[in-house]
């Protein structure tokens, strides 16, 4: 295992942010801003809470992408393009205008915008439940901020399935939403709450019927709730383990990383079975310390099961204990060799991050995946 984590570098990785016509070029630009961020004035931001991040949510290239907000990044917008400094990287950004749901309530008077939230320009995201049973500090996972948001009071501790659907409703009506994730903090169940995602797909379902929708769950105890999501009518699933390093996951998320890698991959070979082949996903995070070469080996595991290994930059998120201990984002030029070479084995194997039609994949904001190609 090798420690890889930083502050990470303000340029451009190893292809250089100037080939802005080539692939490697745009690439390599794409995933400097996704550690950097881009200066612009007033973007759309989510909150801290279950999901990637407090980041800006816009389209670069047309792309959902998720950008840290740095007000001292050396990226900035200009004229709709990017540049760096006096440069253009070759990349538009497009500003998403607040989604019209988030002016509505409940009967309650719950506002919408408390129950889920727009991701990139369609993709609608809740999490179910906002507690976990692993956010003691001695169990968290060093990256999450699942609770965050509830202490803040921007959102609720249980969505219930009629509220979701309500929302959703709305939210395809008003603002054209394509896809749904659903995601909860893990449970004390044996299904790891599980049966109540798969009620909330029901429910969001019968409102809006053939709405594409993820799920995302810890490895239940139980996997034939697996199979009760997928006939509940959830497109895809994602498990995510974050790392496939157990010495990284100890370290990174005691808690979570006490389950044994083999429940993971019990997991998702019954998802595989359940959902199909690239219906399943799995977060790993570059910039834990992971071994890259075992990062990329791992990946080409994952996929040979047909398991799309969604991989992201950690970036040290307000809130988290990373962020607390002083912990900085990883170099570009490591984010950029992963992606490159994870990406050109998902392209050999004929899997896309879009052909699951909803979730993380199906988004691709956080990562740069999508931009590769993949």
């Amino acid at each position: 295992m090798r420690m890889d984590t930083g502050h990470g570098d303000t340029g451009c990785g190893a292809a250089g942010c100037g080939a802005a016509g080539t692939t490697a070029g745009k690439l390599s630009a794409r995933v400097s801003i996704a550690l950097h961020g881009v200066r612009m004035d007033s973007p759309r931001r989510r909150p801290p809470g279950a999901g990637p991040s407090d980041d800006a949510h816009v389209l670069v290239d047309g792309a959902n992408a998720a950008l840290p907000h740095n007000p001292t990044s050396p990226y900035h917008l200009r004229d709709g393009r990017i540049f760096r400094d006096e440069r253009d990287t070759g990349m538009s950004l497009t500003l998403l205008a607040r989604p019209r749901f988030y002016d509505l309530a409940t009967s309650e008077g719950v506002p919408y915008e408390q129950i889920a939230r727009l991701h990139g320009a369609d993709v609608l995201a809740t999490t179910v439940v906002q507690t976990c049973i692993r956010y003691a500090e001695d169990q968290r996972c060093r990256f999450c901020t699942i609770e965050e948001s509830l202490r803040a009071g921007a959102t609720l501790a249980v969505k219930t399935p009629a509220q979701l659907a309500e929302v959703a409703q709305a939210a395809v009506a008003l603002d054209g939403i394509r896809q749904m994730v659903m995601t909860t903090g893990t449970t004390a169940g044996a299904d790891r709450g599980a049966r109540y995602l798969a009620r909330c797909v029901q429910a969001v379902l019968q409102a809006v019927p053939g709405l594409p929708i993820q799920v995302q769950v810890e490895p239940p105890k139980d996997l034939t709730v697996l199979t009760e999501l997928r006939q509940a009518g959830a497109t895809a699933i994602g498990i995510h383990a974050e790392s496939l390093d157990d010495e990284v996951r100890r370290r990174w998320m005691p808690g979570k990383g006490s389950v044994p890698m083999a429940e993971y991959e019990a997991a998702w070979d019954e998802a595989v079975r359940v959902f199909g082949r690239n219906r399943v996903s799995t977060y790993l995070l570059v910039g834990l310390g992971e071994d890259p070469d075992e990062l990329v080996a791992g990946a080409k595991g994952l996929i040979k099961r047909g398991v799309y290994p969604f991989v992201v930059p950690f970036r040290p998120m307000v809130g988290t204990l990373a962020r607390r201990d002083g912990i900085g984002a990883p170099p570009a030029e490591l984010v950029y060799d992963v992606t490159k070479r994870i990406a050109a084995l998902l392209h050999d194997a004929g899997m896309i991050g879009a052909d699951q039609r909803a979730g993380c994949t199906a988004c691709g904001a956080c990562g740069a995946l999508s931009a590769a190609g993949a």
